[in-house]
């Protein structure tokens, strides 16, 4: 017992010493970036703020088949127009409610939907992929549809 409790107060030893070094390759812009936790005295980063519009690369004409895309059609149930704020589909208007995480190709976030004299609410993902030629949407909550939902970007 005696032979192991020596090796181990030394590596106790060893660890308290290293405890007090500064660390010299944080650079001073990463400082910066970091936020004190006014209760433990904690560098956390800063949080990255979230978007109030749906990101540039999922915005655009998307289609479940190609004829969804063709313009003179006027009966293109499988169409998805996405603006800013709204997702507009052949019977429906879905406004963007609230976010809760984003990035340039994917969202997650809450849409009020009203069409064919109803309303409801809704939690979408948007999931851009393929180089932005693919958008994958999945619905949560109630009634909503089940597994993802695949569109091809309209040219």
């Amino acid at each position: 017992m005696k032979r192991l409790a020596f090796p181990l107060l030394a590596l106790a030893a060893l660890a308290a010493c290293d405890r007090g070094a500064p660390d010299e390759t944080q650079t001073p812009a990463a400082s910066e970036a970091a936020v004190e936790s006014p209760s433990a005295g904690i560098a956390t980063p800063s949080p990255t703020p979230v978007p109030s519009t749906i990101p540039a690369a999922i915005q655009g004409r998307w289609g479940m088949v190609p004829a969804d895309c063709d313009p003179a059609r006027d009966d293109a149930k499988g169409l998805l127009t996405i603006g800013p704020t709204k997702l507009e589909f052949y019977e429906s208007v879905g406004t963007l409610t609230s976010i809760a995480e984003a990035s340039a190709s994917r969202i997650r976030a809450s849409f009020a939907f009203t069409g064919e004299g109803m309303e409801w609410q809704r939690d979408e993902t948007l999931d851009v992929q393929d180089n932005g030629q693919t958008l994958i949407r999945r619905e949560y909550g109630e009634d909503a549809a089940p597994g993802p939902l695949r569109y091809s970007k309209c040219g």
